[in-house]
């Protein structure tokens, strides 16, 4: 895909979609992040019409919500005036979903069979609080079935890069204990390592989901491939930049 650095999954055959690295940081697809808008705005439409020719981006404001984006039309995509929302969801063929990260989890979704596919930004809050199983319900209300979707994690930060406090902690109910590894103390305070992909995992087949992958990419740890928020907040980076993860009816 031209000099894009992008990987696809066999468990999404049948639908398009990449999961696009930073190559070697040239590649910034957030508005929030550094440069200028319009090169930005420029690259994401490149990336989209790699995905699929002709396609138009659908890519919503994102404040590590719960809240669903069911898109019929697409919109301009702009910085500012964006629908806000954590996920989307389309049945439209010529619509590309997107999602920017760097560090939570992208995850795409496609009921192939019922043409409806979707695509969820899950850091930790927003998996705590509902956005994968409101993705799914989103799309089954356009036709999709559970038993027959399919859904895959992107780039994500490993459990091994996330050492967390105790107020994280114990934001998280004790039934989610497998997720947290003993880390080091540090100046006497506990650690842990949070898995997040594992947590969402997790997430997706509580919800009745049986056809369910993850990539293995670590954002923090894959330094020429991958923004990360966590690895630029610990040099001391003031702004930092996103990756993109695009799906598409065929």
């Amino acid at each position: 895909m031209a000099d894009f650095q992008v990987e696809t999954h066999p468990l999404l055959e049948g639908v398009r979609h990449g999961f696009f690295g930073s190559n070697g940081g040239a590649h910034q697809f957030g508005f929030g992040g550094p440069g200028d808008g319009a090169q930005v705005r420029a690259l994401r439409a490149a990336a989209a019409g790699a995905i699929r020719p002709g396609g138009v981006l659908a890519a919503p404001h994102q404040v590590h919500s719960p809240d669903v984006v069911t898109v019929g039309e697409t919109w301009d995509d702009a910085a500012d005036g964006r629908p806000v929302g954590d996920a989307v969801v389309t049945a439209a063929p010529g619509i590309v979903l997107g999602i920017v990260t760097a560090d939570c989890a992208p995850v795409l979704f496609a009921d192939a069979e019922a043409g409806v596919v979707g695509a969820a930004h899950a850091g930790w809050r927003g998996a705590v609080e509902g956005v994968l199983e409101n993705t799914l319900a989103a799309m089954e209300a356009l036709g999709a079935r559970r038993a027959r979707i399919a859904a895959v994690l992107g780039p994500t930060i490993a459990q091994a890069s996330y050492e967390v406090d105790p107020a994280f902690r114990a934001r998280f109910p004790d039934g989610a204990a497998r997720f947290f590894a003993p880390a080091p103390e540090r100046e006497g305070i506990a650690r842990w390592h949070f898995d997040l992909p594992g947590f969402i995992v997790a997430r997706l087949a509580d919800a009745g989901l049986s056809k369910i992958a993850d990539i293995g990419r670590d954002t923090f740890s894959h330094i020429a491939r991958y923004h990360s928020h966590r690895r630029a907040s610990q040099a001391g980076e003031a702004n930092y930049g996103r990756q993109i993860s695009m799906i598409a009816l065929p």
